[in-house]
């Protein structure tokens, strides 16, 4: 059941009598309507505050999706209770009428104005002893119980204050990562056999599908291109800051806007299975899971309400003036450390998303800024998947290294061999042309053999040419050792009987490898490792070349996990970074896992951190926001403790009257909440 119990033109205040559940549900669907700019959620009474464009349509889509919300509505993390604009400003017209009422009509007012807090102080002292509750309850109830009605409804509108920039700032963090959900469609464009088209509802899609999307339209599933060419902007899904050209054979990502032209996708992961639907549960976990610095700083907090309760108790013991009494229970470590923790965690998560870097939650924020060593699977981390050819030996008289080049790649297009398809790839780069060949045989674990203008042309590995086409290239035994030297894979061509020319082809390392591994150092990364199934001198030579402290080669994938597991029993604090289906146990071995863009379904399920750009950097990037985060927290907790003792000094020594402590006080715990949340400006 929905009320509307206030509008304004673009404005609905809707009251549910629902449950928490029920209600973060009509939440999550009122969002996803179009047009809608902005919902807040009250659970303390059940109401929901929705600004939208103020169509009648999108209102009446509103009322309908928050009584009866769609099955595919996200279920957002449950709202936390906070403190309505209206609330803060009863508290400030009670300030305002206790300086002017009589004092009989003042002390009714304060005293309905203070049970709340009162309350809820005695009730946390009966079930969870020295609390914040506790504190703020005291601090209130002692200048109500003496008359001092100015001073206690002055003390509730400043910690109401200190309440609704907390809760406004933590629900716009909140918002902030929840601007990255992508919205579902309600329909999507489905080709039928024939080539005709018919509109159909996004959740009843289905894999094998043929989807058709135009011109400004989101592409709703993830899959490869079977016709039409179109530029995509894919930024919100994998942070590349420009579109990109997609046709036949390409893949195609939900979340991407076609912005120009018109593509046809066969879907391959539709609905929650999507990189966008992935995307969302990843955010909506990091939104429910609380770091464990979180949960220290309120330890770390709370242990300090006793510090003032008993230096309130050694004050009065002394003294006997109940003003001093009432000025020390007005400092609260508590809710300057426990408030401004979450924001900065959550402003760091925000920022490393915008950066291309998804992080799953608050703790792997703390943990990174921590870690010390960084362990690398070689193969689409350091390297990308492909192979590239390094050098080009011609061994036949007059033969060119492009003739080479053509004739090798005209054989190899017809193989989906890596070496091969390195060759191909540098004879499209060079814009050779095809040689025309006859029919071309393939030699499972050994080569290619085909003709060419009646000459017999074998390539393929040294073993296939020697061994079995007894094709001698003993004439180049020092070449090739200095190739593998190098770490270089080779492939031998030959043509007749006779060597035809030689390739030394390596992984192409990613242009930004050694640029990142400098920044990780200088961020304070002490040891840079790489694992890899290579032979000895090729994992070596990279190593070398990019300056890593070990190297383990030749090992099998169930060696990571131990890898990893090792280094840490060592005292290491241990990041992985992996793409592949064997890299998971690593990931979860690993005090932090990093999965790559392109990685495995169980890579990214298990890591805690997705780097959403195919980009090396996003690695250092999401290390310095990481360390930025817990630099600030550790910041905001020394500013917290030094000051507010400085306060508590003064209200001790009757320096300080209350009002001025409770002023003093929480204009700090306003200060860290705002520094907290301009720290993401800054990044």
């Amino acid at each position: 059941m929905v009320r509307v119990v206030h509008e304004l033109p673009g404005r609905l205040r809707l009251k549910l009598a629902e449950t928490p559940d029920a209600l973060a549900r009509a939440a999550a669907a009122v969002r996803d309507v179009p047009g809608v700019a902005r919902v807040r959620v009250n659970p303390g009474c059940g109401s929901l505050v929705v600004r939208y464009d103020g169509d009648p349509q999108v209102r009446t889509r509103i009322l309908a999706d928050a009584a009866h919300p769609p099955p595919a509505a996200y279920p957002l993390v449950q709202p936390t209770p906070g403190t309505e604009g209206s609330q803060l400003a009863l508290a400030g017209a009670a300030v305002l009428a206790s300086l002017v009422l009589p004092r009989d009509a003042a002390r009714l007012l304060t005293a309905a104005n203070v049970a709340g807090t009162i309350v809820r102080g005695v009730a946390a002292a009966a079930t969870e002893g020295l609390k914040v509750e506790v504190l703020d309850a005291l601090a209130i109830g002692v200048p109500t119980l003496r008359g001092r009605f100015v001073t206690a409804n002055f003390t509730r509108f400043l910690m109401e204050l200190a309440t609704y920039i907390e809760s406004t700032t933590v629900e716009r963090s909140d918002e902030l990562l929840r601007s990255l959900l992508h919205r579902k469609p309600d329909d999507v464009w489905v080709e039928l056999p024939g080539g005709q088209l018919a509109q159909t509802p996004f959740a009843s899609l289905k894999g094998g599908e043929h989807v058709a999307v135009g011109l400004g339209e989101t592409v709703p599933v993830d899959g490869r291109v079977v016709s039409g060419d179109a530029y995509v902007d894919q930024s919100a899904v994998t942070g590349e800051s420009l579109p990109i050209p997609r046709s036949h054979g390409d893949e195609a990502l939900a979340g991407s806007i076609v912005t120009d032209g018109r593509l046809v996708i066969r879907a391959e992961r539709v609905g929650e299975a999507t990189t966008t639907g992935r995307i969302t549960r990843y955010i909506q976990e990091a939104l429910e899971r609380p770091a464990e610095i979180e949960s220290v700083s309120e330890a770390l907090a709370d242990r300090r309400v006793g510090i003032t309760l008993a230096s309130a108790a050694g004050v009065f013991a002394v003294t006997r003036d109940w003003r001093r009494i009432e000025s020390v229970f007005m400092v609260d470590y508590s809710c300057t450390v426990k408030l401004g923790t979450p924001i900065a965690l959550k402003t760091a998560m925000y920022n490393a998303a915008r950066r291309g870097c998804l992080v799953k939650s608050g703790q792997t924020v703390e943990t990174l800024a921590g870690v010390d060593t960084v362990v690398f699977d070689k193969t689409g981390t350091l390297t990308h998947n492909t192979l590239e050819v390094t050098d080009i030996v011609p061994l036949a008289d007059r033969l060119t290294e492009d003739r080479a080049v053509a004739i090798v790649a005209s054989l190899g297009e017809h193989t989906s061999h890596p070496i091969a398809r390195a060759v191909v790839e540098l004879a499209r780069a060079r814009k050779l042309a095809h040689v025309d060949h006859e029919e071309v045989n393939f030699i499972v674990g050994h080569g290619v053999q085909g003709m060419i203008g009646g000459d017999v042309v074998r390539f393929g590995s040294r073993h296939y040419l020697e061994d079995d086409e007894h094709i001698s290239f003993a004439r180049e035994r020092e070449l090739v050792r200095d190739f593998q030297s190098q770490g270089k894979s080779l492939l031998y061509a030959a043509c007749n009987d006779r060597p035809l020319a030689v390739f030394a082809l390596r992984d192409r390392v990613r242009a930004e490898a050694g640029d990142t591994l400098r920044r990780l150092r200088e961020a304070g990364i002490r040891r840079l490792v790489m694992i890899t199934g290579d032979h000895r001198a090729k994992a070596l030579a990279l190593g070398e070349a990019l300056g890593l402290d070990d190297v383990h080669y030749e090992q099998q994938p169930e060696d990571k996990a131990r890898i990893v597991a090792d280094l840490k029993a060592a005292g290491h604090r241990v990041a992985y970074v992996g793409d592949g289906v064997n890299d998971g146990p690593a990931l979860m071995m690993a005090d932090v896992g990093i999965a790559m863009p392109r990685a495995a379904d169980i890579a990214r399920a298990t890591a805690d951190i997705i780097l959403l750009d195919d980009h090396l950097a996003s690695l250092a990037t999401v290390l310095g926001l990481s360390q930025g985060a817990m630099k600030l927290i550790h910041s905001n907790f020394r500013v917290a403790v030094g000051v507010n003792s400085a306060i508590l000094a003064g209200a001790v020594s009757g320096l300080l009257p209350s009002l001025a402590t409770a002023t003093l006080h929480n204009g700090t715990t306003i200060a860290v909440l705002i520094r907290s949340l301009l720290s993401g400006r800054r990044s």
